[in-house]
């Protein structure tokens, strides 16, 4: 029983999606900025960058449930 308390709840593969997820989530928000459109109607406003925010979500969610 003691050992499990020395041990940690996520480990290193976890941890790294959790990095992947994080940084897919700054550039698509990135990406959402760089749209030229009045208020962000373009392409890269409403269809890239939203697609790549819910992929670093996704990413995120995984990174959680994975067992290492």
């Amino acid at each position: 029983m003691e050992e499990n308390k020395d041990r940690l709840a996520f480990g290193r593969k976890n941890y790294i999606l959790m990095l992947v997820g994080i940084a897919l989530l700054v550039i698509g928000f990135f990406i959402m900025t760089l749209d030229t459109q009045p208020y962000g109607l373009g392409f890269l406003g409403i269809t890239l960058g939203p697609i790549i925010v819910m992929a670093g979500f996704i990413v995120e969610v995984f990174a959680i449930l994975i067992k290492d």
